[in-house]
């Protein structure tokens, strides 16, 4: 079951969905508009040694970046 992110062309909100088949309506859930645009998703794969494909570069080393620990989100 995919997720999918969507941008609700009304109102401008940004929403993920899990998408079941690809008859299911999608509304946003703040106006439930029907009119929405589907997003480019970022996602990471693992690499075989259990890291995210994230992790192999240079910021796995803890010297900043993303997940790296210089950006905030953990």
């Amino acid at each position: 079951m995919p997720i999918y992110e969507y941008i609700c062309d009304e109102c401008e909100t940004q929403f993920e969905r899990i998408v079941l088949n690809q008859t299911q309506e999608i509304a946003c859930p703040k106006c439930f508009g029907k009119k929405n645009t589907i997003q480019l998703s970022v996602f990471s794969a693992p690499n075989g040694n259990g890291a995210t494909a994230k992790q192999s570069g240079p910021s796995s080393s803890g010297g900043g970046g993303c997940c790296g620990g210089g950006c905030g989100c953990h």
